[in-house]
């Protein structure tokens, strides 16, 4: 029986402002995302059975749930509109993106899955219909549809695709805490004006670096109080040499750093290894 080999890749969001908060308690974000060559693997098999078979791997499947996943939602709403229909597999997946993270491991599992069986089955989705399925999974999967540098404006309804590299060298290091994106969510308070963004008309990587040192992730305050590690951990690599900044990603409790070279980053790791020798680090760059 053959297996399908796939690569999910780790999210970053390099900037992310929450506009307001709905009625229905979801949130208008706005954020520039990019990704980064931190993967988990995920293998795929038919399964003769009448059943999925699903399984989560290695140090980091700790706190997925087992019947709530987002590989049990992409199957069950791929079914909902009618596709993979008398259809079951075999899915392994093998976890190397921390959960609870902020780097959309799961996003990323559900995204890849979409376009994997989109792909074996020749999908033919209705205009949007894509869209649609993946964000019910999660909000992030829309986004890790495609690899590429991506402008989230949920304010206008929009995901903008940058067709430019980034070229960042990121140092991420995450202090062993399951962030709940729900309960930072709930608690956020503060919410951001945002006019015209200037990154759509920035071209040197010069000035995308100048940029992104002006902004800011919104939830990093709330972040803050519920894990004070993830304060000291954001000030300490911002003060490594060659850090242009440093911030949490999405809803925490990774920090990442961003290194003017991949030796800063290096030499980064090293130094804050000595304190928390404990703590999981990862050198990437963003593909």
């Amino acid at each position: 029986m053959k297996k399908y080999k796939l690569k999910s890749f780790a999210k970053i969001n390099l900037f992310l402002r929450v506009l307001r908060r709905l009625n229905s308690g979801y949130h208008i974000l706005y954020s520039l995302i990019t990704f980064c060559d931190i993967h988990d693997k995920i293998l795929v098999q038919d399964n003769s059975g009448k059943k999925d078979k699903i399984n989560f791997h290695g140090k980091f499947k700790a706190g997925i749930a087992k019947r709530n996943n987002t590989i049990i939602k992409t199957l069950k709403y791929l079914r909902s509109k009618g596709f993979l229909k008398d259809k079951y597999f075999k899915i392994n997946v093998f976890k190397f993106i921390p959960h609870g993270s902020g780097l959309g491991g799961g996003s990323a599992n559900a995204a890849s899955l979409i376009n994997f069986f989109s792909n074996k089955f020749k999908f033919n989705f209705k205009k949007n219909e894509i869209h649609e399925i993946s964000k019910k999974i999660g909000s992030d999967v829309p986004i890790a549809l495609q690899l590429k540098n991506s402008l989230l404006d949920e304010k206008n309804g929009k995901i903008i695709r940058l067709n430019k590299k980034f070229n960042l060298n990121i140092l991420i290091i995450f202090p062993n805490l399951i962030s709940s994106t729900k309960k930072i969510f709930s608690m956020q308070k503060k919410f951001s004006k945002i006019t015209k963004s200037k990154i759509l008309k920035i071209k040197t990587k010069k000035n995308l670096i100048k940029f992104l040192k002006t902004e800011k992730n919104d939830l990093q305050e709330t972040v803050f109080k519920n894990y004070p590690k993830t304060q000291i951990l954001c000030k300490l690599t911002s003060l490594q040499n060659g850090c242009h900044f440093s911030r949490i990603t999405g809803s925490g409790s990774a920090c990442i750093g961003v290194f003017a070279s991949m030796n800063n980053a290096i030499k980064a790791k090293k130094n804050i290894h000595k304190l928390y020798p404990k703590y999981w680090y990862a050198l990437s760059k963003t593909i």
